[in-house]
C-alpha cells in the first residue's frame, strides 16, 4: 500500500508503528455553523481510508476532533444572541446528524477541545520549559525560529513569509509569525483558569494535545483538507515535534479542495452549498459516488450535471444487480452456459480494486473496476436468458462482489422493501385475480405473475392487462424480459 505523503511530496509505502495497527487522526469540523460540501469531501475521504484499511485487515483507531471554542463560534454566538457553549452544542450535533445520514461512520474517539484543556496547558508549560514558547500579557506564544525544521510540511520559506499575510502583527510578539497558543480572556468570552491567568486555547494547539493523548506518537497518518497545510498541520507539527521530541506524523494525506461549476465555493459567489441541503435532495449513495469518481488529491468539480451523471450511474449499477438476483432465482433451467467469462470479471474486479485503492485510494481507479464487472455482468445476462446450477452461482458471486466492493467505499445499493411494508392491497389482488387465499405478499405476487402468465398464454388479455393495472395502481411495474416477468415496487 502506497500512500502520498505531503511532506515528502512522493508516495511512501505505509509503514505502521505497531504491526496490523493503524493510528490515523483527521481534523475535524469547528462547530459554528453547518458544514458545506467542500468540508464533506474531507469527511468522506478518510471514512473510506479508515473503510479500506480495515478491509485490508487491519486494527485501526480514528480519531476526529471537535473544536469547540474558537472565534468564530463566539462571534456566532453573539449573531444568534446565545452563549457560545450552546452554539457548540447545536451545531455538533448538527454535524454528528449529518454525517450519519452521508453514511459516515463515528470515530473511535471524538474528543471536544473544551474538555481536554488540562493537556493543552501541559504541553504549553512543556513547550516554554524547553525554549521554544513565552508568555506575554496573559497570551502565550509559540518561537517559530525556535524550531530549525518550521515549514517542513508546507515547503515554504520560512523567510518569505510576509507578516500579516497570514498572522495578526502583535508588537508583543517576539517575532511576527509567533502563533498563540493560548489567548488571554477576554469579557464575554470562554475561559479558564492557567498558570498563565484566564484564557482559552488556540486553535493549532488542541489537535497537538489531543492527538498525543488519545494516539500516542508517532501517528501512522493525520490530515485534513489542503487548505489545513499551512498553517494549521505546520503549526500543529512544530509544537509536537519541539514538545516531545519525536515525529508527529509519518503520513500527511490531504484532500483537495471542492469547486462549483468549475468556480471556487464561496458565500460571496452565492454557491455555497450545504451538505444538509445537498443530501435533502439527493440519495447519499449518488453524491458519495460523484465524489469518489475523482482522486482525492486532485480538485473535484461539482455541478448538478454530474450529479445527475452520478445518478444514471447508481441507478445502471443497482439495476444491474437486481438483474442478478433476481435471474438467480427465477431464469428458466438451461445447460451448458459458459461461465467463464464472468467467473473472470468478479477476479479481476477484486484484483484491480484492491491494486487501485492500495495506489494512494484511488477511487476512482476502484470504481472503475467495478463498473468493468457491471458491464461484464450484464452482457452476461443478455447472452444467457437460461442458467444452469453453475451459473447460478457464478451470478450470484458476480451481485455479491458489486455490493461488497462499492461497501468498502460506503456505497450502498438499495434493498428490495420487505413484503411487510408492501400494500396489504396486494393479497386482495391476488384473490381476485389469482383465487390465492393466503396472506403472504411474496406468495400474492407470484400468484399474479403466474396467473398473468397463464391469462396471456390463454389470450386473456383482460385478465392479463387487468392484473398489470392493478399491480400499477400499486406501485409495482411489471418487466417482461427473456427470462421472464419481473416486477419492481416503487421505481
Amino acid at each position: 500500500m502506497r500512500i502520498y505523503n505531503t511532506e515528502t511530496r512522493t508516495k511512501e509505502e505505509l509503514h505502521v508503528r505497531e504491526p496490523g495497527k493503524v493510528a490515523m487522526y483527521a481534523c475535524g469540523p469547528t462547530v459554528y455553523n453547518h458544514i458545506h460540501i467542500g468540508n464533506a469531501r474531507t469527511f468522506l475521504i478518510f471514512d473510506v481510508i479508515r473503510r479500506y484499511l480495515s478491509y485490508s485487515g487491519y486494527e485501526v483507531t480514528f480519531v476526529q476532533n471537535i473544536t469547540d471554542v474558537d472565534d468564530k463560534i463566539i462571534n456566532r454566538a453573539h449573531e444568534e444572541g446565545c452563549t457560545p457553549a450552546q452554539i457548540a452544542e447545536k451545531y455538533t450535533e448538527a454535524f454528528i446528524d449529518v454525517m450519519h445520514r452521508f453514511g459516515i461512520a463515528d470515530p473511535d474517539i471524538r474528543p471536544k477541545a473544551t474538555e481536554e484543556i488540562p493537556s493543552m496547558i501541559e504541553l504549553i508549560e512543556l513547550l516554554i520549559e524547553r525554549g521554544h514558547a513565552y508568555e506575554a500579557d496573559g497570551d502565550v506564544y509559540f518561537s517559530v525560529r525556535s524550531d530549525p525544521d518550521y515549514c517542513k510540511l508546507s515547503g515554504r520559506d520560512i523567510d518569505e513569509l510576509q507578516a500579516g499575510a497570514r498572522v495578526d502583527v502583535d508588537e508583543r510578539k517576539r517575532d511576527p509569525l509567533d502563533f498563540a497558543m493560548w489567548k488571554a480572556a477576554k469579557p464575554g468570552e470562554p475561559s479558564w483558569d492557567s498558570p498563565w491567568g484566564p484564557g482559552r486555547p488556540g486553535w493549532h494547539l488542541e489537535c497537538s494535545a489531543m492527538a498525543h493523548k488519545y494516539l500516542g506518537l508517532p501517528l501512522d497518518i493525520h490530515g485534513g483538507g489542503s487548505d489545513l497545510v499551512f498553517p494549521h498541520h505546520e503549526n500543529e507539527t512544530a509544537q509536537a515535534e519541539a514538545a516531545w521530541g519525536t515525529t508527529f506524523a509519518n503520513l500527511w494525506v490531504h484532500v483537495g479542495m471542492l469547486r462549483i461549476n468549475s468556480e471556487k465555493m464561496s458565500k460571496s459567489l452565492g454557491n455555497f452549498l450545504l451538505l444538509k441541503d445537498v443530501l435533502d435532495t439527493c440519495d447519499p449513495a449518488v453524491l458519495r459516488l460523484l465524489m469518489l469518481q475523482t482522486a482525492y488529491r486532485s480538485p473535484l468539480d461539482f455541478s448538478d450535471e454530474r450529479l445527475a451523471e452520478a445518478a444514471t450511474s447508481y441507478d445502471r449499477i443497482a439495476n444491474v444487480v437486481r438483474n442478478l438476483d433476481w435471474a438467480a432465482g427465477n431464469a428458466p433451467d438451461a445447460a451448458g452456459c459458459d461461465v467463464s467469462a464472468l467467473v473472470a470479471a468478479v477476479a479481476d474486479a477484486r484484483r484491480v480494486f484492491v491494486e487501485q485503492m492500495d495506489d494512494d485510494f484511488n477511487t476512482a481507479g476502484a470504481l472503475a473496476a467495478v463498473f468493468e464487472l457491471v458491464t461484464a455482468a450484464n452482457t452476461f445476462l443478455t447472452d444467457n436468458p437460461g442458467l444452469s446450477e453453475e451459473a447460478r452461482d457464478v451470478v450470484r458471486s458476480a451481485a455479491a462482489t458489486i455490493g461488497e466492493l462499492l461497501g468498502v467505499l460506503g456505497i450502498t445499493l438499495p434493498t428490495d422493501e420487505a413484503a411487510e411494508d408492501w400494500p396489504p392491497e396486494l393479497v386482495d389482488l391476488a384473490k381476485r385475480f389469482a383465487g390465492y387465499e393466503g396472506s403472504d405478499a411474496h406468495e400474492a405476487l407470484d400468484a399474479l405473475l403466474a396467473a398473468r402468465d397463464a391469462a396471456r398464454a390463454e389470450r386473456r388479455f383482460d385478465v392479463a392487462d387487468g392484473i398489470r393495472d392493478g399491480l400499477a395502481e400499486l406501485d409495482f411495474t411489471i418487466e417482461d424480459t427473456a427470462m421472464g416477468a419481473r416486477v419492481s415496487h416503487g421505481s
